[in-house]
């Protein structure tokens, strides 16, 4: 006896039910979530609910010993026409642009001689030392080597006739020396980040350009840092986030000083907060800081593209 086989139309195909994942996938999920899980409790946690507490106290008086007080928009009111605090965003500007534009450039040439002369696990191990050493010491450091009297580097100017030069103690210098100090720490992280970035292009694109006969900096420009644009971008962001929290640096090497030219907004906020007893004068500094990060770190995402990239 002969079975006739079953046909199914077109339109009953279309409504079979597709089958369900697979036990596999399931513990896969399952897995993925509890390495997430970590981060994601202690974003919440640490910084999400802080948050929320940081906005909440922005709207009050308190002084961290008496019960706060609801005073509103006043604190808000009150920084647009505080002069200290428009001075801080405006040193806290000058020092993320000299950080980012000197740290950037920096570890993209590092990065390129890196994929160029050298590729030794030693050198990347060592271009992270920098990064390893806390910012305090830094400072420390740093206070030690550029003292206007018996610091390495004025040491080292007054053979070529120059200085002695007061690094940290100059009003007109201040700032960029805190920003480049803390460039040259961080610019060999940046480099790695970005060598990475590097290796995720094809060789045979650099093969391709090598044949046309194009040069090194053509390369560069034309191929090397198109393709690198969401790398860099990310770096820049990072960068910037990083830059706007500077505290310290400053806090041990200038506490501000000399005459209020490295007063940052972090620093103002620390100062407002723990030496002045005006934390929710303070919390609505932070709250105006996180508003500025954010705006630009979205404006940045935005002008750069960096969603795409042209490796496709």
């Amino acid at each position: 006896m002969k079975t006739t086989p079953t046909i199914l139309s077109e339109g009953s195909a279309k409504n079979t039910p597709k089958s369900n994942p697979s036990a596999s996938q399931r513990r896969e999920k399952i897995v993925a979530m509890g390495f997430i899980a970590p981060a994601i409790i202690g974003f919440i946690v640490f910084y999400f609910i802080p948050m929320l507490r940081g906005i909440q106290i922005s709207f009050t008086n308190w002084d961290l010993l008496t019960d706060p007080q609801w005073v509103g928009f006043n604190n808000y009111r009150t920084l647009m026409t505080d002069r200290t605090f428009l001075s801080a965003l405006g040193t806290t500007a000058i020092y993320v642009m000299v950080n980012i534009t000197t740290q950037t450039i920096a570890g993209l040439g590092i990065a390129v001689l890196m994929q160029r002369i050298s590729q030794s696990t030693v050198v990347r191990s060592l271009l992270l030392v920098p990064w390893l050493v806390p910012n305090v010491t830094i400072a420390v450091i740093t206070l030690f080597i550029l003292d206007p009297n018996v610091g390495l580097l004025n040491h080292a100017l007054s053979y070529l006739g120059v200085g002695p030069i007061s690094f940290y103690g100059n009003p007109d210098l201040a700032i960029y020396t805190v920003a480049l100090v803390n460039s040259w720490r961080n610019m060999g992280y940046t480099a790695l980040l970005i060598f990475a970035g590097m290796q995720t292009i094809p060789k045979m694109v650099y093969e391709a350009a090598e044949m046309d006969g194009a040069s090194a900096w053509r390369t560069m420009r034309s191929i090397t840092l198109p393709l690198l644009r969401p790398v860099l971008v990310m770096v820049v962001i990072v960068s910037m986030i990083g830059s706007f929290q500077i505290f310290d640096t400053v806090a041990v090497a200038t506490k501000g000083g000399p005459v209020g030219s490295t007063r940052v907004i972090y620093f103002y906020i620390y100062e407002k907060a723990f030496q002045q007893g005006q934390m929710g004068y303070a919390a609505a500094m932070a709250v105006v800081l996180l508003i500025i990060i954010l705006f630009m770190t979205l404006l940045q995402l935005r002008l750069t593209r960096a969603a795409e990239t042209d490796l496709d």
